[in-house]
């Protein structure tokens, strides 16, 4: 396995998914490789958390 470079589907930049990364999702099973870069999964994290305490 060598590091990959992926475009963020967000935000359109590219980031690294490194050898060690790659071999951290084989070994929890995930078959896809991540689709946005840390600072946009952050982001869509902390929006979804904030959306979860206006939920009725």
């Amino acid at each position: 396995m060598a590091d990959k470079t992926i475009v963020c589907k967000d935000c359109g930049k590219e980031f690294l998914f490194t050898e060690s990364e790659q071999a951290f999702y084989k070994e929890k099973g995930f078959d896809n490789e991540p689709q946005r870069c840390a600072d946009c999964r952050k982001a869509r994290k902390q929006q979804n958390n904030n959306n979860r305490g206006f939920r009725r």
